[in-house]
């Protein structure tokens, strides 16, 4: 169902067109739409799926070149070659296909139990659903912190902002009412419809859905906004890919080109260059990152943290500040309503019954002020409610206009600044009205001051009798002021150990609040922050961009935050070269968490604060965060083994194969033994994501080093290459060796260096310091007794090998001893002056 020009139409041709009305659908029209919705949006199946990620195992060019030079080969009559080589890479093929799908399972499991859910109206009944579930014609009723699911045109609306930025551009939240816009309107002039991924920022209101799934407005363009952004893993990660591949490109053109020039064998020269290529290259290295995310994604799903977007662990591993609100992370969030005072700081029932007024008949959005204030025993005595103005974060102030014996009140509360600026009046000790005079604003600022550093949460509230039944913003003013709420929001035990552990593993943290500077130095004191940095929002707006980056480091706390400057504080931390993190579940959050490098919410969090959010937390604590960046960590170093790997042994011996076929006048491993060489040796590497790692890896956060890379591949590749060379010299100058007994010879000494450089590259101790996983361990072991197996085996002479007399193992075995010992010295040695 598509139905054209909703903003142009009157509602009850929208309605019409719909074939719905204010009660909502039937469940059997419902079920039928969602049957068409699901005709419309179907994927792939499994098999397709399955299927494309088989086949991106073979779209590298390299892998695809040697494919068609392998058939060239079938045709040219090299069959048992061409067999071996093809089997050697669809084996390699699946092993990767099979852990790349599987993670893949295991992800989309994960990101199932975050679901988002909205209120419609079916059959005249409210009901929760899962947004995927709305249907063209259904009625929805949206408050603050909502995801908007569909394209929908407005029934009725109270103070509604929506936050368009996503598609329009702009800052500020789009005021939204019923009404009917011309159709060519440009979006952001619409202000009678709102649109499916944007959000509810303040105030309420009731739609009727149009548009859903590939229809909205979002549906259509979504490929240009695509919410994916690179993050610094993924760059550090195409950065090698890229110089990686520089190398071998050129290497194996100058192998191949030599080998032409000495009149070696065409097909034989080409086979050996594309065969080296492909051993160079880490064709695995994609699906060693899923698996590694995978892990890391189940392991902190153990520690109590879901993981929606994969490739972010890596960034949570590299988090070295951490940005927090306040309420129910640090404290409870179990806000206590302590007592209610008026102007002169007494208790007033008349201030308790007010502020109970005003929190019960709210319906803007659920928080943990108007919950703790609803928790009192207080009847409503006959009141009821007329009408509603919702806070926002602007006006900062939630207004109620409660009737009661035909006389109107309207009752204000919220932040006390922004309460004084609407009151023009007080009453005076007697009772009566007197004018707030300067004098008074300072005793009551004085007040708020003090109930501050004692640690409350204070809020103003006022009222004014009003003559009407109907209100708007314009209406709040000339209020008399009644007196404070204060409200107390205990620190969890485990918060101040938990920053202890933050600081330990060297992440440093930060408060964002909306809180006054007092309250905010009375909980940073707490914290065990002595004389904390604090600056505040009006501070804030007075500094410049360069500025703001100098500071923002030296602060620990950021009070009287409004939700955009949140944004500059985060985008100000990682201009000074940091990897930001931000925790939040409110609505004015949002902007930060997608701000963030890793964007971090909760189960309990408003649906966009769970959208934006990379990571959402099951429990809302910062010791489940520790342990979700220590899990970071993990997955992040065990990332780095593999990249260490490759560029050091890998690297080391397909270059000193190169070598040797320019010096040797016959090829000195054949394109198959090169391809079961790499088979081999990758076989451990898809269980790195599992191996233990050193408490030392994951005591400091994790940084993408390019340099470091390169000087490690410059320093193991060639140590690699002298014990390369030294098997050369051995096997074809002491024994001379050649043809297959010397590639025998090198094929078993270069399997071995390379599953050995495995256990000595995983740690930076000394390897038998550190114990490898088991499942890394077990398959080192099988691979280490496949290698030596395979030239008495028989499959020996279809592979080219042939068996190994008792001196040359003996001869080999100390060469591989003195490799063992001397890579070991050197890795301690190279990451002591080389700090990562």
């Amino acid at each position: 169902m598509y139905v054209k020009m909703i903003r142009s139409l009157p509602l009850g041709a929208v309605f019409e067109q719909l074939g719905s009305n204010v009660n909502g659908l039937n469940e059997d029209v419902v079920r039928e739409r969602q049957k068409q919705n699901l005709k419309k949006a179907i994927g792939d199946s499994e098999l397709k799926k399955a299927l494309r990620i088989f086949i991106r195992q073979f779209t590298s060019p390299l892998v695809l070149l040697l494919v068609i030079a392998v058939m060239l080969s079938a045709v040219l009559g090299e069959v048992s070659d061409t067999l071996i080589i093809f089997f050697i890479l669809v084996i390699t093929g699946l092993l990767s296909f099979w852990q790349e799908f599987h993670a893949g399972k295991a992800v989309e499991k994960l990101r199932e139990m975050i679901e988002i859910k909205s209120l419609v109206v079916r059959n005249g009944v409210e009901q929760m659903v899962n947004t995927n579930e709305i249907v063209p014609g259904d009625i929805l009723h949206l408050k603050a912190g909502d995801i908007i699911p569909a394209d929908c045109r407005i029934v009725e609306s109270n103070e509604l902002h929506v936050n368009e930025s996503s598609l329009t551009g702009e800052s500020y939240p789009a005021e939204k009412t019923a009404g009917i816009t011309d159709e060519s309107a440009p979006l952001a002039k619409t202000f009678n419809c709102i649109w499916e991924g944007t959000n509810v920022v303040s105030g309420t209101a009731t739609v009727v859905a149009v548009h859903t799934g590939n229809e909205t407005v979002f549906g259509k363009i979504a490929a240009s906004l695509s919410e994916t952004h690179e993050t610094a893993f993924e760059r550090g990660i195409k950065q090698f890919g890229y110089f990686l591949l520089q190398i071998t490109a050129v290497l194996t053109l100058i192998i191949f080109a030599v080998n032409i020039y000495f009149h070696k064998p065409l097909l034989d020269s080409l086979l050996f260059s594309l065969a080296l290529a492909v051993g160079m290259a880490p064709e695995l290295l994609p699906a060693i990152m899923t698996v590694a995310m995978s892990s890391g994604a189940a392991r902190m799903m153990k520690k109590k943290v879901i993981v929606k977007k994969l490739s972010s662990i890596f960034n949570l591993g590299e988090v070295r500040i951490l940005c927090s609100d306040k309420t129910g992370t640090i404290t409870e969030g179990t806000v206590i309503a302590k007592d209610f005072v008026n102007v002169y700081g007494r208790s007033d029932e008349q201030v308790r019954l007010f502020a109970f007024l005003n929190a019960s008949m709210q319906q803007g959005f659920t928080n943990p002020v108007d919950q703790a204030i609803c928790a009192m025993d207080v009847g409503q005595h006959g009141y009821v409610k007329l009408g509603e103005i919702p806070y926002d974060f602007i006006r900062k102030r939630l207004s109620i206009l409660v009737g009661f014996e035909e006389k109107a009140t309207i009752i204000s509360k919220g932040a006390l600044a922004n309460i004084l600026e609407v009151c023009k009046f007080v009453h005076s000790q007697t009772g009566g009205l007197q004018q707030l005079e300067d004098r008074m604003r300072h005793d009551i600022n004085d007040r708020f001051e003090g109930f501050s550093k004692e640690g409350y949460r204070v809020l103003g509230i006022a009222s004014k009798v009003f003559g009407g039944n109907k209100m708007s913003r314009e209406d709040e003013t000339e209020m008399t002021f009644m007196g404070y709420l204060l409200l107390e929001d205990p620190l969890k035990e485990s918060s101040v150990a938990s920053i202890k552990r933050l600081g330990e593993m060297q992440v440093q943290f930060k408060v964002i609040t909306g809180d006054n500077r007092y309250a905010a130095a009375h909980v940073a004191q707490q914290l065990g922050i002595n004389q904390p940095q604090i600056l505040t929002g009006d501070e804030l707006n007075e500094m410049s961009p360069e500025a703001l980056l100098n500071r923002a480091l030296s602060v620990d706390v950021f009070s009287e935050i409004e939700p955009h400057q949140k944004v500059r504080i985060v985008k100000a931390l990682q201009g000074a070269n940091q990897v930001v993190a931000y925790i939040g579940d409110g609505i004015n959050d949002v902007a930060a968490i997608n701000a963030a490098d890793a964007g971090i919410s909760t189960n309990n969090a408003v649906d966009a604060a769970k959208q934006a959010a990379d990571f959402v937390l099951l429990e809302k604590d910062l010791a489940v965060l520790a342990d979700g960046i220590q899990e970071g960590r993990t997955s992040f170093v065990n990332s780095m083994k593999y990249i260490f790997i490759t560029t050091g042994a890998t690297f080391g011996n397909m270059f000193s194969v190169a070598a040797a076929s320019l010096l040797l006048p016959f090829l000195p491993m054949l394109p198959k033994q090169i391809l079961l060489t790499n088979f081999i040796t990758d076989l451990p590497a898809l269980a790195i994501a599992s191996d233990n790692v050193d408490q030392q890896q994951l005591a400091t956060p994790g940084r993408w080093n390019m340099k470091l890379i390169r000087n490690f591949m410059i320093v193991f590749g060639l140590h690699s290459s002298v014990f390369d060379f030294l098997t050369f010299y051995v096997l074809y100058f002491h024994f001379h060796l050649s043809g297959a007994a010397f590639r025998t010879g090198w094929f078993l000494e270069s399997v071995i260096t390379e599953l050995l450089i495995l256990l000595v590259i995983r740690t930076k101790l000394s390897f038998f310091k550190s114990k490898p996983g088991n499942l890394l361990l077990g398959i080192t072991v099988f691979a280490l007794v496949l290698a030596i197996y395979l030239p008495w085996s028989p499959f020996a002479l279809s592979l080219g090998l042939t068996f190994v007399p008792l001196t040359q193992v003996l001869v080999l075995l100390g060469i591989l001893t003195f490799y063992m010992i001397t890579a070991d010295w050197l890795k301690v040695w190279f990451f002591r002056f080389n700090k990562a």
